[in-house]
């Protein structure tokens, strides 16, 4: 694979843009640092440093044709360890935009080509109408085999509502039951919410195959949505890329977005905190073993560590305090899955494998039976590169834990438990 395109722009002149204020390249200490902690160093010979020095070389066509750009899932902690607070994530951006989109990997361009068919902004092409009649559906299937929430609410296009809600398409194209967990801990709350028929879904590959145009036409579609119904909160789900493509490109492009941006981990952690959300640890009989995952996109690269710490107080509060195992390193040290940006779509199976041994690695040295995170592209990941090196673990939904420790975890709502999750429900 290759571009085959000579830049307009150098990538030495691009670098020398996003350098930091009173930062240099001539005083960056190679010190190796960006590449020790990457996971995709090594993958096409190349590594961050490396990447770096060629673009200070001026070896803008070896550049310009690397694949690796396509390995890089742009995390960002080769800028977190970085003395000079050098951003080769957006570097890569810059390199992956300069690839005509018929060389691009297919799997990156479809969705993005998907999210902008239609009016709900969703990868997998699913039309407004079709998300609203899933919902409806699945509501009304709830509200009849389940007694305890025969007047559950699911809204949508609801003016005033506090939150406007996004969904990662999965749920709806392909595991509808896994929408209810989180439309129960919005009843047991109390919540103000709606979904909106257009631009209510939570992912965005534009911004990951380097369309910068796509990716703001995308986002100027779910800020009008949420502006139209007059939502006090855009609130983001347990999907970690949605989050940084919509903070992100607000603040690039300018938008005009009269709503906050939130995400359902602090909420859960407040909730929580305020009594709201009444769960403990006492389900947990058999003192079953958790970890988590923290997701780049909403850790190192939005919030930093107070979600890290949120998401420590919501998991240890589920599953009790010694039965939680923190990975080593983690919060904004962590090191990235390889699921994210793009890199579950782009088709390259056997380099994502490899890039993922690293967190397979610091999954099986906690011993945890299950891994908690509240990201779709982390939580895919980390179960195909379980399968494929032969993992003990599970991994597990932040929404699903909590409706089992309330005791309200329906009989369809139970995909991602294992055998020993199960039995305790029996």
């Amino acid at each position: 694979m290759s571009s085959k395109k000579k830049l307009p722009v150098s990538f030495k002149e691009k670098a020398l843009e996003l350098l930091p204020s009173g930062a240099n390249f001539d005083a960056c200490l190679t010190c190796g640092l960006c590449s020790s902690g990457c996971p995709a160093s090594g993958l096409e010979n190349m590594d961050p440093r490396k990447f770096i020095r060629m673009a200070m070389l001026g070896m803008d066509q070896e550049l310009a044709e690397t694949p690796w750009v396509w390995l890089c899932t742009q995390c960002k902690r080769c800028q977190h360890v970085c003395p000079m607070n050098i951003d080769i994530a957006q570097l890569v951006f810059f390199a992956r935009g300069q690839w005509p989109k018929e060389n691009k990997p297919s799997g990156i361009v479809r969705s993005c080509e998907l999210t902008r068919a239609t009016d709900s902004t969703s990868a997998m092409g699913l039309p407004p109408e079709d998300f609203v009649f899933v919902v409806q559906d699945v509501l009304e299937e709830v509200r009849e085999q389940q007694p305890r929430f025969s007047k559950l609410k699911a809204p949508i296009d609801k003016k005033g509502a506090h939150f406007f809600v996004n969904q990662n398409s999965r749920e709806p194209m392909s595991e509808p039951d896994e929408m209810v967990p989180l439309w129960k801990i919005f009843d047991i709350v109390g919540v103000d919410w709606t979904y909106s028929s257009k631009a209510w879904a939570a992912e965005n590959f534009c911004m990951f195959s380097g369309d910068e145009d796509a990716w703001f036409e995308v986002i100027q579609k779910r800020v009008d949505a949420a502006n139209e119904l007059g939502c006090k909160v855009w609130l983001n789900t347990e999907c970690g890329h949605s989050y940084f493509t919509m903070w992100n490109a607000i603040n690039r492009f300018g938008l005009d977005a009269n709503f906050e941006l939130q995400n359902l981990v602090s909420c859960y952690a407040e909730w929580i905190r305020d009594g709201k959300l009444p769960v403990n640890a006492d389900w947990n009989t058999k003192n079953i073993t958790f970890t988590v995952q923290d997701p780049c996109q909403i850790v190192r690269k939005a919030y930093g560590e107070s979600i890290a710490e949120d998401m420590r107080f919501v998991a240890k509060t589920l599953v009790g305090e010694e039965n939680f195992i923190d990975m080593q390193p983690n919060r904004s040290a962590n090191y990235c899955c390889g699921g994210g940006g793009g890199f579950l779509q782009a088709g390259m199976t056997e380099y994502r494998r490899a890039y993922g041994r690293r967190k397979f690695d610091q999954i099986a040295a906690t011993e945890a039976q299950y891994v908690l995170t509240p990201c779709h592209n982390c939580h895919s990941q980390i179960e195909d590169i379980g399968h494929h090196y032969e993992g003990k673990y599970h991994v597990i939904h932040f929404w699903t834990l909590i409706c089992l420790s309330l005791g309200i975890l329906g009989e369809n709502e139970r995909t991602y438990l294992g055998p020993d999750l199960l039995e305790l429900l029996d």
